[in-house]
């Protein structure tokens, strides 16, 4: 009786371990993808503010119809404290941070007074942070109607590439 106690006892641990280890499995996954969520969701506002200031004409502090010289300084967002996190550093304004990670803006339009276009376009790529290689997503602003905002979601939750779906809008 006292081995099939001992049998019984060390088969419940196994199964206690097994359970423990998927949990905190399941938890990470969930913490990933709470965080590339949050990430786009930042993204998107960004993109959209993008699309605003674009279309605000030149006399009231926007693109007047174009892109160039696009930064978060431009679009009024709150430069970093000496001592802060977050926001945007005066030697790099084309970087935002938020407590959700770094929003890098480039592309060929930021340089060009062309219209956004297919050709002619702002990337925002969102990333765990400035320096990682643990990219979120990447969204791209191709003009300024809602359906030309096309967002590619990292899902593989490793960063360093762009392995999800695309959206025409959002």
């Amino acid at each position: 009786m006292g081995q099939q106690q001992l049998l019984l006892l060390v088969l419940g641990m196994v199964i206690v371990g097994i359970a423990v280890v998927a949990g905190i499995q399941a938890f990470s996954e969930g913490r990933q993808k709470a965080a590339t969520d949050a990430a786009v969701s930042d993204a998107l506002r960004i993109a959209t503010d993008i699309q605003a200031w674009v279309l605000k004409p030149k006399a009231f502090g926007g693109g007047g119809g174009n892109a160039n010289g696009l930064n978060f300084q431009k679009l009024g967002y709150p430069k970093k404290e000496a001592s802060g996190v977050y926001g945007y550093d005066g030697s790099t304004p084309t970087q935002y941070i938020t407590p959700n990670g770094c929003f890098i803006l480039s592309g060929n339009a930021l340089g060009s007074t062309d219209p956004l276009s297919a050709s002619n376009t702002v990337v925002i790529t969102a990333k765990e942070t400035c320096s990682s290689t643990t990219e979120y997503a990447k969204v791209t602003i191709k003009g300024t109607n809602v359906d030309n905002i096309e967002t590619v979601v990292n899902t593989s939750g490793t960063g360093g590439g762009t392995g999800g779906g695309t959206g025409g809008g959002m």
